[in-house]
């Protein structure tokens, strides 16, 4: 991949919507702290290691990066053609550069979540404007360079499931098989890029909650992995399916959820459009649950890209338009009235004019292990 083409490309995008919001400059945040490095890696290539940093995107003039001191040795700085400046306060810095530009209006993506208090107070006699919504909808649509980054963290994470679904056993510790599955996503490059748990309850159903994979949770007969990785170019996506053991039988109400779950994947490939809202979607795969008396415990997709979590999400309400080439996370978490019984598997899909696309081939279907 052209980093320096990319990169003008991604600015071009970002200064759009700056335009569009009346903005003299962008600070776009990232934290490894919190896990919202993404953005910052989106807009310089550079990968945060450890400690936060800060890309500055004036309207007019070059983009650079802030780093506090102490990061000068936490990352690889070759990653990123940006200037790249180091300050004991970075938000002490951006504010005398503000002053210096004549800046007004300055939109802050991470001011809610992600920007450190400290440079916040250094900033806040500024007119900053919250730009969450508004930037990651400026990224959402991929470049043709993003999407082989798409498929290849696919593969990876395709392969992951199917390492876990072969280590999957009754009786055998999360752990152990969520172990096998993270060897093979380091050795392909994901680093510390992966987000890994699973859901599990009895031999006939999973209960809702998400667990971490620890030693003392032994698996039973009917298990939900859920499955997250960014690959070597550091775009997420999310790849899973529910797993049931050979002598198991699921739950007459796992049963149903897996109806609803065959109409979802059905009708997200005619309803995941170019030109249709998340709204219509979110209604289109939902249908199915719904008609069938299921909550659904957590939000149905949202898009995905070097964050995993980005707007625009898929819900209820939700006016964005799609576009082609934006990348959806997909994954009804469909919950029976007993509060029990839960269904949830995670597909990555491409927009396209025509309708959605899932990017991995694996059967909709329960899993059958050993």
């Amino acid at each position: 991949m052209d980093l320096a083409a990319e990169l003008e490309r991604r600015h071009a995008n970002a200064r759009a919507a700056m335009g569009a919001h009346g903005l003299d400059a962008l600070i776009v945040s990232g934290n490894e702290y919190s896990g919202f490095e993404g953005a910052v890696t989106y807009m310089s290539g550079f990968q945060i290691v450890h400690r936060y940093a800060y890309v500055v995107l004036p309207a007019d003039g070059d983009a650079f990066v802030v780093f506090p001191t102490e990061a000068r040795y936490v990352g690889e700085h070759g990653m990123t053609p940006l200037e790249q400046i180091f300050h004991a306060r970075p938000g002490e810095l951006i504010a005398d550069h503000a002053r210096g530009a004549g800046w007004g209006r300055i939109g802050v993506y991470g001011l809610d979540y992600i920007m450190a208090v400290r440079d916040y107070q250094a900033l806040s006699h500024l007119d900053l404007v919250s730009f969450d919504v508004e930037f990651d909808i400026a990224r959402a649509v991929k470049s043709d360079a993003e999407l082989v980054s798409v498929r290849d963290s696919v593969r990876i994470n395709q392969r992951g499931f199917e390492i876990w679904h072969e280590a999957y056993a009754p009786g055998k510790a999360a752990a152990e098989v969520m172990a096998a599955a993270e060897e093979y996503f380091i050795a392909e490059g994901c680093g510390r890029l992966t987000m890994n748990m699973v859901l599990t309850g009895t031999d006939a159903y999973a209960r809702p909650e998400f667990k971490i994979a620890r030693k003392e949770e032994i698996l039973g007969g009917f298990v939900l992995p859920s499955l997250e990785v960014a690959g070597p170019g550091m775009h997420w996506v999310e790849v899973s399916r529910a797993v049931c053991a050979a002598d198991a039988t699921p739950s007459g109400e796992t049963k149903r959820m897996m109806e609803g779950y065959l109409e979802y994947y059905d009708a997200a490939k005619s309803a995941m459009h170019a030109g249709a809202t998340c709204h219509d979607v979110h209604m289109a795969v939902s249908k199915g649950f719904s008609d069938r008396g299921y909550h659904l415990g957590h939000v149905t997709g949202h898009s995905i890209g070097m964050t995993m979590i980005e707007f625009p999400k898929v819900g209820e309400g939700s006016d964005v338009v799609l576009q082609e080439n934006m990348v959806l996370s997909m994954h009804p978490h469909a919950i029976a009235l007993n509060g029990e019984d839960c269904l949830y598997m995670q597909d990555t899909w491409l927009v396209t004019p025509e309708g959605g696309v899932p990017l991995a081939d694996l059967a909709m279907e329960i899993w059958v292990g050993a």
